[in-house]
Formats: structure tokens, C-alpha cells, sequence
């Protein structure tokens, strides 16, 4: 029986291993034999889940060709790969991907670290904080009072209650952007608002533009929908969108959605200005393509400084061009999945439509604790708590960040939850690995791009303060001397005890 299940065609897998980059060789570093920089560059393929496991490989000889090297170079890589438990082979069935045993299958996001993980591990992976107390117990708390009238009904609401639909729209209405209950649905989150929008508007096939780098997971998700991800680069630091590139990327390539984070955008931080905003939005207009803001990180500035831009949908009265996600989960806290889109009326009712055959509506309890809070003033309160945390968590790791690397560089931003980090020429995907081993869970730059992009990059979210911050930084200073002196998938290295996400 045939054991893999999907394909990996040579000129892909030759440009996968070409994105990855490394600090050049100085004195008395050791390079490795080119059979086992390929079967390295393979194995860190696959653990950061660009090459899926299951997947079979090119044969030797296409693969050489593609990679200008010999057959016998191949060869040699791939008989690594197999010892090491990174590849299964059978004569007529050819080659594939496989993980040792007692290797956790690689995820393709950046979920959380197990709780069983995280008395010796540093978790840099995701991006989220822990819930502002009191306001969550009190939140509960008042949505129970407020259940039991639900509790005598189906509890099936597919656009979401009524009176948080309310809620929200009253919301947009006091930033200036007048919005009716009948333009929003509330969702499973943002994610689940996004997955919605994707299958409503691109099928299997269809241009999506995207951000280049942009969130690994709806990178993922619109990857999974079957889309055809068109990058457009931002521009260097914080000055985020280059207006003549996506002019000219949504003219020529004509997507069908473009998905953009204007309010601290992750990873980078960078805030898009007004005049981004609305030349982004008539350039949408003009090709026809549908522009979907994604405003989770929009409640998010940390600086006193920080003057916030109307939103997206601010430069499309007639609701024709934008679609707008919204969430509690980063600026509240993400075990709270409640998200909303809004959008034009007829655009609700064909996403509330499609979600009969979803996941019929979002948990009654969530909505009414948000609705609470909406509702009674412990939004604000929990957010300016939320912004006060991630201020001091950025300025910790800001500082440890630059004692103990001085040559990585970066830009602070002035809001959101995360560092884009250029990581002094080592690649991020290798600093992933060896931060596995020394004890932080750091993603590399590739995640958030396409095909590889941004191999020279890590992102590192403001999730830990103080003591932790300095000795994340300690343990990263310590996996950047791993990658530097060749301690990361040389001759005779172990493969890591867990994946890095």
C-alpha cells in the first residue's frame, strides 16, 4: 500500500532549500558535507511544516538536476534522512517524509505549547496573554445572569445574538462609521470569520493577496481553502505598505480577496496611515477585488503617542469593497472566541446562509459575557490592563533582546503583540531548532511568508516580562551560538525532542 499522500515536485523543493539562509562560514566553523547540508535542509523542511510529512520526495536524479549537484549527493542525503527516521522508502513507491518516533507530528501554525511543557520551556511561539482578571470571572459571571431566556430556545443564532449584533454596530457607529445590526455577524473568533469570507468568495483556485509576511495561521487556513496566495512585499521597518506594489499586484493579478492587517500588523507592528488606507481601498475598488481588514490588533497601541487612523472601512461608505474582521481574543484574551465581520447586509446574509452548513452559530455564554462587557465599561477597563501588560512586556524584551544580541535588529512598534526581528544573517528556521534545544519556543520568519520567504527572521511575541524576558533572551543568545558554530543539524546532532511551532 502506498504510504504518502500528497507530492513534492523537484523545482518546488529546490526553491524551498534555496530560501534558506546562513551566516557565512568564519574561522574554525565547520561546514557540513554538501550530502548532509541537503539532508538538513530537508529534515528542517519538514519540521517546519512547509514540506508535509507523508510527502514523497522527487527520485534522486530529477532532484539532482534541479539542484546542480550529483546523483551520489542525493543519494547519500536521502540514506541520512532514512537513518535518522525523517524519510521511508519502498522499492516502486519511491520516497516520502516521516518523523522518528517519539517526534510530535510538525503543526503547521503556531498553537500554544502544551501545559505539560511549559515548566522548562520559554514559550515565544504565540502571541497571546493571559486573561485580565477580574474582568473575565465578572464577564461569566454577568453573561449567567443574563442566560437562562436563551436557555428556553434552540440557542441556534448563525448571525450571532441579537444584542451583541447591536452591541458591535453601536460600536463602529460611535468611530464614526455608521453600521446597522444587519452588517454583522458574530463568529467563532477572527479565524473562523476569515474562513467564512474565504469560502464565500474564493473558491478553490482563486487570487488571494497577501501582506508579504502576514500571519502564518490564515496564511495556512487560506492555503488549506485551496487559494493561490499572491505576496506584495512591505515595505522595510515600520513603514508598512507600499502603495504602488499592491496598485500594481491587484491590477495585474485581479485577486479575488485581499486580506490586510492595517492596525499593528503581524508581524511587523507597522500601522498603516490614513493615506495608505485610502489609496489601498480605491485601489481594491478599481480591480474588483474585496479588501478584508482584519482589525483584532486595532484596540492594541501601547504608546501615549500612538495617534490611531480611521478604520479601513471608513474609506468605503457605500460598503461595496471592505470587509472588516473583528475579536475579542487579542486585545481581551484569546480563549474568549468571539469574533464579528461586518460588512454590507446582502454580505451577511449569504455568510449567515453558508454557515448552516459549518458550525451553525458561536457558544450563547461567550457572546453574553462580551455583550457585558460591551455593556457595562469592563471592556475598556480589561484593555487599558491588556495594553499596560504589553507595554511593559515589549520594553523587557526590547532591552534583553539588545544586550544579549546586539547584532540583531529591528524596529519597535508603537502597538500589537509582536517583534519582527532580523536575526543578524542566521537562518530562522535553524535558531528554531536549537531554541528547541536550549529550552525556547521561538517561530523563524519563514511561517509568515510564502514559499520560504524570510528565512533570516524570527518573530517574538510580548508575551514575557522581566526575569523571563531576560533569560528568553539569554537562551536565544545561546541557540543563535548553536547555528553559528554548526551545533544545529551537523554530523552526529540528535533531532529535537519537540517540534518547534
Amino acid at each position: 500500500m502506498v504510504q504518502w499522500t500528497s507530492a513534492v515536485g523537484a523545482a518546488q523543493l529546490a526553491r524551498l532549500l534555496g530560501s534558506q539562509q546562513d551566516r557565512p562560514a568564519g574561522p574554525g566553523t565547520r561546514r557540513p558535507p554538501a550530502y548532509r547540508a541537503l539532508a538538513d535542509g530537508i529534515r528542517l523542511l519538514v519540521l517546519e511544516g512547509r514540506v508535509p510529512v507523508a510527502a514523497r520526495l522527487p527520485a534522486e536524479r530529477e532532484l539532482a538536476l534541479s539542484l546542480s549537484v550529483s546523483r551520489t549527493t542525493v543519494a547519500a542525503a536521502y540514506e541520512a534522512l532514512r537513518t535518522e527516521g525523517f524519510l521511508e522508502s519502498r522499492r516502486g513507491a519511491g520516497s516520502w517524509t516521516a518523523v522518528p518516533a517519539g517526534n510530535p507530528l510538525p503543526a503547521r501554525g503556531l498553537e500554544p505549547l502544551p501545559p505539560e511543557a511549559l515548566g522548562s520551556m520559554i514559550d515565544l511561539g504565540c502571541a497571546a496573554l493571559p486573561a485580565p482578571e477580574p474582568w473575565l470571572t465578572r464577564a461569566v459571571q454577568g453573561a449567567l445572569e443574563e442566560l437562562p431566556p436563551y436557555a428556553h430556545t434552540h440557542g441556534d443564532y448563525p448571525a450571532g445574538l441579537p444584542a451583541l449584533r447591536a452591541m458591535i454596530a453601536d460600536r463602529y457607529s460611535a468611530r464614526g462609521i455608521p453600521t446597522m445590526p444587519e452588517q454583522i455577524m458574530v463568529t467563532t473568533g477572527a479565524m473562523g470569520a476569515i474562513d467564512a469570507i474565504c469560502h464565500l468568495f474564493a473558491g478553490r483556485g482563486e487570487r488571494i493577496a497577501v501582506e508579504s509576511p502576514s500571519y502564518a495561521n490564515i496564511l495556512q487556513l487560506m492555503r488549506e481553502a485551496g487559494a493561490r496566495l499572491v505576496p506584495v512585499a512591505m515595505a522595510e521597518g515600520l513603514s508598512g505598505w507600499d502603495m504602488e506594489r499592491w496598485r500594481q499586484v491587484l491590477r495585474e493579478a485581479a485577486p479575488r480577496i485581499a486580506y490586510v492587517v492595517a492596525d499593528f500588523h503581524n508581524p511587523t507592528g507597522a500601522l498603516a496611515g490614513e493615506d495608505q488606507r485610502r489609496r489601498l481601498v480605491d485601489a481594491a475598488r478599481s480591480a474588483g477585488t474585496v479588501l478584508v481588514a482584519d482589525e483584532t490588533m486595532s484596540e492594541l497601541w501601547l504608546d501615549e503617542d500612538v495617534r490611531m487612523p480611521r478604520p479601513v472601512c471608513a474609506f468605503d461608505p457605500a460598503g461595496s469593497t471592505v470587509v472588516t474582521v473583528g475579536s475579542a481574543s487579542k486585545a481581551f484574551w484569546a480563549g474568549m472566541r468571539i469574533g464579528w465581520v461586518r460588512a454590507a447586509p446582502d454580505v451577511i446574509r449569504s455568510l449567515v446562509a453558508a454557515r448552516a452548513y459549518a458550525d451553525l452559530g458561536t457558544p450563547v455564554l461567550e457572546q453574553l459575557a462580551v455583550n457585558w462587557l460591551f455593556g457595562t465599561g469592563g471592556w475598556e477597563q480589561a484593555v487599558a490592563v491588556r495594553r499596560a501588560q504589553a507595554r511593559e512586556n515589549r520594553d523587557a524584551l526590547v532591552a534583553a533582546v539588545r544586550r544579549e544580541l546586539p547584532g540583531w535588529e529591528f524596529e519597535v512598534p508603537g502597538g500589537g503583540l509582536t517583534l519582527w526581528v532580523r536575526s543578524g544573517g542566521l537562518s530562522g528556521s535553524r535558531l528554531a531548532e536549537a531554541g528547541e534545544r536550549v529550552g525556547v519556543r521561538v517561530p523563524s520568519g519563514p511561517r509568515f511568508g510564502v514559499d520560504g520567504a524570510f528565512e533570516g527572521y524570527v518573530r517574538l511575541p510580548f508575551t514575557v516580562a522581566g526575569a523571563v524576558a531576560d533569560e528568553a533572551a539569554v537562551r536565544l543568545a545561546a541557540a543563535a551560538r548553536l547555528v553559528e558554530t554548526g551545533g544545529v543539524g551537523g554530523p552526529g546532532t540528535e533531532p529535537p525532542r519537540t517540534f518547534v511551532a
